[in-house]
């Protein structure tokens, strides 16, 4: 595990800044992703590209996009790149990473989770011992379907290994990202974490995921097209040592210093701590929801308000500079 602090140098950021001016603007679309059985649910997925069109500010939600909305794509695209939120979010809560790496070149397909989103919390309330199982298979689905997809199969860029997908995840999402890349859960460890230091992990261990038996094994979750991952503030106390060690793609976890949320001795930490070649990133003075963009109202949580920021964080700022350190990251990966 490589350790660094997110400080970014004044002539990096600027050289970032310059680098995005002279990018493609970023085209923005939805569309529906539909399950294989008759009765499965539509998945809603935000799609973000390079576009020639202009973009402009577009208020959707608590949330303001810059995209050309409905825009042509360009011809190719670097990759995709797949983004899932955390507990009870939205496909649009990460737009300013997913317009980042969309300018760089990116396809990226942030999608709403089925069953566990900002209008839908039935995963966790109705069958909780599904829910570590079944995030991932969504991603996976809506990956299917974009690399079968008319529209796009042709864009996305591939090498002798395939197509370039890469996935990026925030809180449950960072979670469901490290099990696409093999990391295995163990409801038991989660079980035990919350018995023994709930404590000092008060509210991930209040929000009710230990209440039932883990549903049967349906096979692995691990999705091998996934080349490079990055968990930003994951959950990730429930995952065993032993299938963290055994992760080859490139991966870069980010810590939230302050996180109150995810406290990170037992999430972050204890998956970088496993991990040989994961890449951590400690973010300092920096809350759990600092890596979402700033909704326009107030969106209580657990943990407070999600536009909340510590004193002297600053949030656009930070985003500015995460999202050119994402498409780097993932330039690099591809290129390894």
């Amino acid at each position: 595990m490589k350790t660094r602090s997110c400080r970014f140098p004044a002539w990096l950021a600027g050289l970032l800044l310059a680098t995005q001016a002279l990018a493609a603007q970023v085209g923005w679309a939805q569309t529906d992703v539909y399950g294989s059985a008759p009765d499965a649910r539509i998945t809603t997925v935000a799609l973000y590209y390079p576009a020639q069109a202009k973009a402009s500010a577009v208020t959707m939600g608590p949330f303001v996009l810059n995209v050309a909305v409905n825009a042509a794509p360009e011809p190719a695209v670097k990759g995709l790149i797949m983004i899932s939120h955390g507990v009870g979010g939205s496909e649009l809560g990460h737009s300013r990473l997913a317009e980042a790496l969309a300018r760089a070149g990116y396809l990226v397909a942030a999608l709403r989770h089925p069953g566990d989103n900002w209008t839908d919390s039935s995963l966790l309330e109705k069958t909780p011992e599904r829910y570590f199982s079944v995030r991932p298979r969504q991603v996976s689905h809506v990956i299917d379907a974009l690399l079968k997809d008319p529209k796009w199969k042709d864009r996305i860029a591939r090498d002798d290994r395939g197509p370039r997908v890469g996935v990026v995840g925030h809180s449950a999402g960072g979670y469901t990202v490290l099990a696409l890349a093999g990391g295995e859960p163990d409801l038991a460890r989660l079980a035990s974490h919350c018995r023994d230091e709930g404590a000092q992990d008060p509210i991930f261990c209040s929000m009710g995921r230990t209440s039932r038996a883990p549903a049967p094994a349906q096979g692995p979750l691990k999705d091998e097209r996934v080349r490079a991952v990055v968990a930003l503030a994951p959950v990730g106390v429930l995952f065993t040592a032993q299938s963290l060690a055994g992760i080859q793609v490139p991966t870069a976890i980010y810590e939230a210093e302050s996180d109150r949320y995810l406290v990170p001795r037992f999430h972050a930490e204890w998956i970088a701590g496993n991990m040989p070649r994961a890449q951590l990133h400690r973010v300092p003075n920096a809350w759990h929801f600092a890596f979402m963009d700033t909704p326009l109202w107030a969106i209580p949580t657990p943990d407070g308000d999600i536009a909340a920021n510590p004193p002297g964080f600053d949030r656009a700022a930070f985003l500015t500079r995460l999202g050119g350190e994402l498409a780097a990251f993932f330039d690099q990966a591809f290129q390894d």
